[in-house]
């Protein structure tokens, strides 16, 4: 091997073992008892079952991180969509007293999933157990669909505000 190669392999060696000194935390936020989906509306376990693997890991604090989402580059991937999917959606700070806060986000995780956007491309090509069949979405957007109409506000509480 040319003495030229061995200095560039050993700069990518040496970049990429600094690389790895930037990693983003990768932190389970505490559940506040009571305050997840399955303590405050808890679907069928059906549908909590697909829901915790096909959505718990980006939108939870229940993320469990593989061994990629330790090396960096890749590290700094997983951990932004973790922290996006959290923004958008967190089934650990479920709005437990705020029905229409909660009507909401059940009518955005059937749009969702109905229009086949989650779970993500890039999530279920590795995560094969989160990859969903037609009928597994009819049932998530069903579910949600329903708990969605079962917290709309009755005629007279609409009136009373």
């Amino acid at each position: 091997m040319r003495p030229v190669f061995k200095w560039i392999a050993a700069g990518v060696a040496l970049a990429f073992a600094g690389l790895q000194l930037t990693n983003p935390e990768r932190a389970n936020p505490p559940v506040a008892p009571g305050h997840d989906l399955m303590a405050t509306n808890a679907p069928p376990a059906e549908v909590a079952a697909l829901l915790h693997h096909a959505c718990y890991d980006c939108h939870s604090s229940e993320t469990k991180w593989p061994w990629y989402s330790h090396v960096a580059p890749v590290s700094w991937f997983v951990a932004g969509h973790v922290k996006d999917g959290r923004e958008h959606l967190d089934f650990s700070g479920w709005p437990r007293d705020d029905s229409t806060q909660a009507r909401k986000k059940l009518n955005h995780i059937a749009d969702q999933v109905e229009e086949g956007d989650m779970p993500l491309p890039s999530y279920t090509w590795i995560h094969a157990e989160a990859r969903l069949t037609s009928a597994q979405r009819e049932q998530i957007v069903k579910w949600a669909r329903q708990e969605a109409d079962r917290l709309k506000p009755l005629p007279a509480e609409t009136n009373s505000h």
